[in-house]
């Protein structure tokens, strides 16, 4: 029965979430009303920016469902999410016992997602310290209404803009997307951005195929859209280097991610191998086949067959 809603919030009895993670984790707040939009706002160490992006989200009015996954933020992050649940209805909060890092905190929110009895049609991931603005959140999800399963907020297709960078950290950002494209196969021009609309179809298909721990996330997502057929498409937007804080991106990280490049490299080259040492196998075995109809022995046979029937 409809309580004088929207078409996007049918009342129904809130949900007691069922969620295949880590019995370490807790989960705080309940749904009490249909979301077509969720947010993932993935988060350690923003207490001076958390309150301010919901509050301004909130503001979009476009009744998101917003999950916070905290690590476990020693400054207090968690708690000022939760006291921002008593005055907003659509915030659950994921906490996890440490810092575990960004795809595993994206993995697990896609968990919590999938859990949900009435699923939210298009989820969208950004950074909780206003590297990315909140305002653009409508232009993702208008282009994912439209069928994309996959919508990048890009810095560097045309239009999109990067501020307070040097010339040298936005040159080796732009090669190594250039390189990731490339062994992707795909036609983007930001592979690693965070700021991101997915359709519910493309989390359902490929959260169980993801492993990736830190930012190779955002690598990964573009290669099983790639790999699976989806529809992908670029926005330009304007990324300005964290306002509040201090840059979270570390050696490791790298680390991960030329590793993961690595890999998804290999695997790659075997692939083409794989499929080269198939199409020779096929090609032999139709050689055999036919050089084995014109064998003498098979003619001595056909011609005993021809004797008998005498």
């Amino acid at each position: 029965m409809k309580l004088g809603l929207t078409s996007l919030q049918t009342s129904y009895i809130p949900e007691k979430l069922k969620v295949k993670v880590s019995p370490s984790y807790k989960i705080k707040g309940k749904i009490d009303r249909k979301h077509e939009v969720a947010i993932i706002l993935p988060t350690y160490c923003e207490a001076g920016n958390i309150k301010k992006l919901i509050e301004q989200i909130e503001n979009l009015k476009i009744d998101p469902l917003i999950l916070v996954i905290d690590d476990s933020s020693p400054d207090g992050t968690s708690k000022i999410v939760e006291n921002l649940q008593k005055k907003y209805s659509n915030i659950l909060l994921l906490i996890r016992p440490g810092k575990m890092g960004l795809g595993t905190a994206i993995t697990d929110a896609f968990k919590v997602i999938l859990s949900l009895k009435n699923k939210p049609k298009y989820i969208v991931t950004m950074d909780a310290d206003f590297s990315h603005n909140p305002n653009d959140i409508p232009r993702l999800v208008s282009l994912a209404r439209r069928g994309y399963d996959l919508v990048l907020g890009s810095r560097y297709c045309l239009g999109g803009k990067v501020e307070k960078w040097s010339p040298i950290r936005i040159l080796i950002s732009k090669i190594a997307n250039k390189f990731a494209s490339i062994i992707l196969n795909a036609k983007i021009n930001d592979c690693t951005s965070g700021f991101r609309c997915y359709s519910i179809r493309f989390i359902k298909a490929v959260t169980k195929n993801l492993h990736s721990q830190t930012y190779e996330i955002q690598i990964e997502t573009v290669r099983q859209a790639a790999k699976n057929g989806f529809f992908t498409v670029e926005i330009p937007i304007t990324f300005v280097n964290r306002k509040i804080g201090k840059s979270k991106l570390t050696l490791n990280e790298i680390k991960q991610f030329l590793l993961f490049m690595m890999k998804v490299n290999l695997e790659h080259y075997f692939a083409i191998r794989m499929d080269k040492l198939v199409m020779l196998a096929q090609s032999q075995l139709r050689k055999v086949s036919i050089d084995s109809l014109n064998s003498p022995f098979l003619s001595y046979v056909e011609n005993a067959k021809r004797l008998a029937q005498l």
